[in-house]
């Protein structure tokens, strides 16, 4: 299953941290953060839970930029 999120990201080098935060949280088949268009597209694994998964690329990302935000989790 693949989602796309709306986030809130500083500058394009943030937005590449965030980007390999969320590529090594248990669960992301592959994320892709996009600062242009300030968006996260995300594909689970498979039979991974959507929603806990996001909380756990949340907790990742805000380790590596604490003000982060993901929209619609």
């Amino acid at each position: 299953m693949k989602k796309t999120y709306k986030i809130e990201v500083d500058c394009a080098n943030c937005a590449a941290k965030m980007e390999a935060a969320a590529n090594a949280t248990a669960g992301v088949a592959k994320a892709t953060v996009s600062y242009m268009t300030q968006k996260m597209a995300v594909e689970f694994a498979e039979g991974a839970d959507a929603k806990a998964t996001m909380q756990a690329v949340l907790a990742a990302c805000k380790k590596v930029e604490d003000d982060c935000e993901i929209f619609g989790i």
